[in-house]
């Protein structure tokens, strides 16, 4: 199994002169500590559930591609773009760069986006569920279409592409890994079985269910269950031990999830060499049906 970490919070560093060089230090320790991947959240605001709005957030985007400049091997994304927020074709074109730059390290990992008052406290459009669906689905048809050889226009429902090209291409090929959040069983996983790489759900009681629903989507669409890389998120509280961590990634392996992305910890500096002592018992463990 492999053991990524999720960044959330940015307020340990104290006040934003800092923030840079402690981030730095948090990304170069998990590289370094044999982690698999670092994930930042896609948010312009601080999300409730894990503190208040007004706590100081970074742009995705331009945090991934100054960890990627002081990294030399963890995979790097976001967990996960809101699909709304950006126009597709610059999408793809920043994910593109981030892999090109990164030396072929880069995700693609997006959903349907859900923080409203984020979303009109800046701005930035946030049509109703169904319509953020629409544009997700054709964010990823645009973002297959981007990362092919097929320049032809793309004309959808809400997007218009008269030539979408992308060069340079990306490093990984065919493409850098799509992986959609969320576990929205008619929409969101059957996005999965038809485009994604990867999905990423909550490791809560219904897990098994949802890998389930999506087995069952893969089935309808033709696709192979197995060739989808399986994550889930895995909190690590401040008292959590190396040992109790390796069981709870073990109690997912068993489910058949492949990578456990950890967060829920106060310092991402610590909690990163934390990690890769987690890293070093769970590359041990093999996922069901792997």
């Amino acid at each position: 199994m492999r053991i990524g970490i999720q960044i959330p919070r940015f307020t340990s560093a104290g006040s934003p002169e800092h923030i840079g060089p402690a981030f730095a230090r948090t990304a170069r320790e998990a590289d370094q500590a044999g982690l698999s991947s670092l994930w930042v959240m896609d948010h312009l605001w601080q999300i409730e559930m894990v503190g208040a709005v007004e706590e100081p957030m970074l742009e995705g985007y331009s945090a991934l591609s100054y960890a990627a400049g002081v990294t030399e091997n963890i995979t790097l994304g976001t967990l996960v773009t809101g699909a709304v927020y950006r126009h597709p074709g610059m999408l793809v074109k920043s994910v593109t760069t981030l892999d090109v730059l990164s030396g072929g390290r880069a995700w693609l990992g997006i959903g349907a986006a859900w923080f409203e008052g984020e979303a009109l406290g800046l701005g930035l459009p946030f049509p109703p569920t169904a319509e953020r669906f629409e544009r997700l689905e054709e964010t990823l048809q645009i973002a297959q279409r981007m990362w092919s050889d097929d320049e032809s226009p793309y004309h959808g429902r809400h997007y218009r592409l008269e030539r979408p090209l992308n060069s340079p291409a990306s490093v990984q090929r065919p493409h850098p890994p799509i992986l959609i959040g969320g576990g929205g069983e008619k929409k969101t996983l059957r996005y999965v079985a038809k485009y994604g790489d990867a999905c990423n759900l909550f490791a809560g009681p219904d897990l098994e269910h949802k890998l389930g629903v999506l087995r069952e989507h893969c089935a309808a669409e033709g696709r192979d269950y197995a060739e989808i890389e399986k994550t889930s998120l895995a909190m690590v509280g401040p008292d959590s031990s190396v040992d109790q961590v390796v069981d709870e990634c073990g109690r997912l392996a068993e489910l058949g999830i492949d990578h456990a992305i950890c967060t829920g910890y106060t310092d991402a500096e610590g909690a990163a060499a934390f990690l890769g002592r987690v890293a070093e018992q769970a590359a041990a463990i093999t996922p069901a049906g792997r």
